[in-house]
C-alpha cells in the first residue's frame, strides 16, 4: 500500500431503493450508458468504487467516499445541472421501499454490520 492510500480515510456507504417493475428496463438501459459528466461529477466529489446491484426489483448501491466533508460533497453533486437532469430520468424509475431515514430521499442508507478488511 502506498503512502497516499495509507493516509486516505475511506468511508463506505450503502443504499437501497426499489425499481418500479414497469420501468425496470428503462432504468437498466440508462445505466448501460451513464452520462460521462455524471460520472465525472461523482469523481470530483471524492466518490470512488461506486456500484449498483439489482436483485428482483431491489437496487443496492455501494460507494466509497475519500474526501473530508461528505455532506458538502453530496451537496455539490446535487447542485450539478447535468446530474440534476440525469435524476429527472432515473428518479421516476425508483420507489422508496424501506423506512425513510434520509428525509425526502428515494435511496435510503443501510447500516454496515460487518466488514472484512
Amino acid at each position: 500500500m502506498d503512502k497516499y492510500t495509507e493516509r486516505r480515510r475511506v468511508e463506505r456507504h450503502a443504499l437501497v431503493v426499489g425499481v418500479r417493475p414497469e420501468r425496470r428496463e428503462e432504468y437498466l438501459e440508462l445505466h448501460r450508458n451513464v452520462w460521462p459528466q455524471v460520472e465525472q461529477t461523482l469523481r470530483d466529489a471524492n466518490v470512488t468504487n461506486y456500484s449498483i446491484f439489482i436483485v428482483g426489483d431491489t437496487l443496492f448501491a455501494y460507494y466509497e467516499y475519500v474526501g473530508e466533508d461528505h455532506a458538502a460533497d453530496m451537496a455539490r453533486i446535487a447542485e450539478d445541472p447535468v446530474t440534476r437532469e440525469w435524476w429527472t430520468r432515473t428518479d421516476p424509475c425508483q420507489v422508496r421501499i424501506v423506512e425513510e431515514r434520509d428525509p425526502g430521499a428515494l435511496w435510503q442508507p443501510l447500516d454496515e454490520i460487518w466488514h472484512l478488511s
